[in-house]
């Protein structure tokens, strides 16, 4: 039996969602938040193009990496005509989020090396504490509550 893929046939979101392994509702989501596109059949029901199954490894490519979707929605918009990647965009839009993931990576290990310093303490002392008061800094800002995060 020899049965011919029709490479034109669009995917329902049921579709895309099984074969990216990503939920129906992540679909919707990265729809509503401009990541993907889809246009509507007769019925109503959305229809998606086959490339959006490569946009949507991209998507999950770089949330795995840590990049905020409102930073891959606007690294997505620089394509021409909202296209999908390909090997030469990716290096580009990954090169762009590369000083972004080293600047994390940094703040990262800096946190890991000043945690052990409070393993154990308890108090986070505000004077003391390695994390949030290293060398009591805000103690020259004046008094009162100085952090907000």
């Amino acid at each position: 039996m020899n049965v011919k893929l029709d490479v034109h046939r669009e995917l329902s979101v049921g579709e895309v969602a099984r074969r990216s392994g990503v939920a129906v509702s992540a679909i919707h989501f990265y729809e509503a938040k401009g990541l993907l596109r889809s246009t509507r059949n007769a019925g109503n029901q959305r229809r998606y193009t086959r490339e959006v199954l490569r946009r949507v490894a991209v998507i999950k490519i770089a949330q795995q990496a840590g990049i905020p979707l409102a930073d891959i929605r606007d690294a997505l918009s620089t394509l021409p005509n909202g296209r999908t990647p390909d090997a030469e965009d990716w290096k580009t839009l990954a090169g762009l989020w590369r000083a972004e993931l080293q600047q994390r990576i940094n703040r990262l290990t800096q946190l890991r090396d000043k945690l052990e310093g409070c393993i154990g303490c308890g108090c986070l002392s505000v004077k003391d504490c390695p994390l949030r008061n290293p060398g009591d800094m805000r103690g020259r800002e004046g008094t009162g509550a100085v952090l907000l995060e």
